[in-house]
C-alpha cells in the first residue's frame, strides 16, 4: 500500500513539475529533460511513470482540468446565494493575469485538440465543466427569483463560457488593452444585461 501511495505522490509531483516547466518554456519547448531537472529526476526515472513525454503531457492536461475546475467550484460551494456564486464563477473562471501558470497550461493544450482524441476529450470535459458551472449557478437563481434571464439558460452559459474563453486567452496572452479586471467588469456586465446581476 505505501508503494502504491508513493507512486501516486511521484506522479503528480511530476505533473506539478511539467505544469511548472510549461509554464516557463511554453509547450512546443518542453522536453522530458527539462522536466527532470525541474522535478529533481533522472530521464530515465520519469520514463518508469510514463512511456514518453506524449504520455506524460496528456496526464498534466487531464490534471490541469480537474486542478482548475475543482478550486473553482469549491469556492462557490462556499457561497450562500447565487449572486454571489456568479459573481465568484465569473472571477475564478479568468486568469489571475499572464503569468498564470495553469492557465497558460490549459490555453496552450487547446492547441493539440484536433490533433490527438485524448486531447480532444480534454478540452471538452473542460468546457463541460465550464458549462455545468453556469447552469447550475443561474438555475439556482431562477429558482430564488434573483435572476430572470431574457434569453435560454444554455445560451447564456454558452455565452458565458465564451467570453470567459476569448477574455482569458488575452490575458495570458499578455494583451496590454486587456487585464483582468477589464476582463471581469465586462463580464458581469453581460451577465447583468442578460438579466443575471452578480453580486
Amino acid at each position: 500500500m505505501a508503494r502504491t501511495k508513493n507512486q501516486a505522490q511521484r506522479r503528480d509531483d511530476l505533473i506539478t513539475a511539467t505544469l511548472q516547466t510549461v509554464g516557463e518554456t511554453g509547450l512546443r519547448s518542453v522536453s522530458l529533460a527539462d522536466v527532470a531537472r525541474r522535478a529533481g529526476l533522472t530521464r530515465g526515472a520519469i520514463l518508469y511513470y510514463y512511456d514518453d513525454l506524449d504520455a506524460l503531457l496528456l496526464e498534466t492536461h487531464r490534471a490541469g482540468v480537474e486542478r482548475f475546475c475543482d478550486a473553482r467550484d469549491a469556492v462557490i460551494a462556499e457561497l450562500p446565494d447565487p449572486r454571489s456564486q456568479l459573481a465568484a464563477a465569473i472571477r475564478e473562471g479568468l486568469p489571475s493575469g499572464p503569468d498564470d501558470a495553469l492557465m497558460r497550461l490549459l490555453y496552450e493544450f487547446d492547441v493539440l485538440a484536433g490533433t490527438s482524441s485524448a486531447h480532444d476529450e480534454m478540452v471538452e470535459h473542460m468546457f463541460t465543466r465550464q458549462l455545468e458551472i453556469y447552469r447550475r449557478v443561474l438555475r439556482a437563481g431562477i429558482d430564488s427569483g434573483d435572476f430572470s434571464p431574457v434569453i435560454d439558460i444554455e445560451q447564456f452559459a454558452l455565452n458565458l463560457v465564451a467570453l470567459e474563453d476569448a477574455y482569458g486567452l488575452h490575458i495570458v496572452a499578455g494583451n496590454s488593452l486587456l487585464d483582468v479586471t477589464a476582463a471581469e467588469s465586462a463580464m458581469r456586465a453581460a451577465a447583468t444585461g442578460l438579466g443575471a446581476p452578480p453580486a
